[in-house]
């Protein structure tokens, strides 16, 4: 096969790829009043390095191809340049729902996973779904102590290695969840994610003795439209530049923006509501890795 043939389909794999984003630039250059020679080579530009980028990292164009999501180039740049991306931690950086496997310890593993099943699919408000979920189970300290130690969660596969990338080339990486914080520390502990950089639900539970009493409704994620709040923040906080969002559920959709580009997820459930809505749609977290890699030689 010669090399031309080849390099004529990795061509023709980016473009299909990248149709979203050339509909982009032709809206935004047909919508603006400004349509100088000089705008419009800058946007020519974008897709021109995002093409660069793509076939660097995916020289294969039956790769190429395959991708899914509404923006895929862009994401994959956005990827390659982020100073900050965030995760999602329930089916993303772990293979369950931690709420799901409290309640399976306590014996109410159904009537919780119904509830937790509307809430990543968009069809319920969280803050609904999360108080409902809690009133069911209402875990005591020591539940969800005993819960950790029989039933660790276990790590999406490549999780760690994709983490481990992002922090050694200067990546800030937090974990942004509607998940409990109590929970979800043993996870960062694992992967090396700072306690400050978890943005979570807070269980409250009496001083003396251990009990449930409810939720704090402060923390940003405890509400519908929380992660984006949440992302806000960080963002501004931190001064970020450019930030991605990685997630299975629809809210994780929400918050992008603030996140310039949204990965999802369906490494352990696949969601079609979520694979519309994302810029770029995985199952697994290896060509996260690539791209990752590829930008820290660059």
């Amino acid at each position: 096969m010669s090399t031309s043939f080849l390099t004529r389909s990795a061509h023709a794999a980016f473009s299909i790829a990248n149709a979203s984003l050339s509909r982009q630039i032709a809206s935004t250059t047909a919508n603006t009043s400004f349509k100088s020679p000089v705008f419009c080579r800058f946007m020519s530009s974008i897709a021109d390095s995002e093409h660069k980028l793509m076939t660097e990292v995916f020289p294969d164009p039956a790769k190429v191809s395959s991708f899914v999501g509404k923006s895929v180039p862009q994401a994959i740049s956005n990827l390659a340049k982020a100073d900050a991306v965030c995760f999602d931690v329930d089916s993303t950086v772990i293979q369950e729902e931690g709420i799901d496997v409290l309640a399976d310890s306590l014996g109410k593993g159904a009537e919780v996973s119904a509830w937790t099943t509307k809430a990543m699919d968009g069809n319920v408000k969280f803050e609904d779904a999360l108080a409902a979920r809690l009133d069911i189970i209402r875990p005591s300290k020591s539940d969800i102590q005993k819960c950790l130690i029989e039933h660790p969660c276990k790590l999406s596969p490549g999780i760690d290695t994709l983490v481990k990338e992002l922090l050694s080339r200067g990546t800030d990486v937090f974990f942004v969840s509607g998940g409990f914080r109590i929970m979800i520390e043993p996870v960062a502990d694992k992967v090396g994610v700072d306690h400050s950089r978890i943005y979570a639900n807070t269980i409250l539970f009496d001083e003396n003795t251990g009990d449930y009493t409810g939720f704090d409704q402060n923390e940003p994620t405890s509400a519908d439209m929380g992660k984006p709040r949440a992302l806000k923040m960080i963002k501004e906080n931190g001064g970020y530049q450019t930030m991605v969002m990685v997630g299975d559920g629809a809210t994780d959709a929400q918050a992008n923006p603030p996140a310039d580009s949204f990965v999802g997820f369906g490494g352990v459930t696949e969601r079609e509501a979520v694979k519309e809505k994302a810029c770029w749609y995985v199952y697994d977290f290896e060509d996260m890795i690539k791209v990752v890699k590829n930008s820290e030689k660059s």
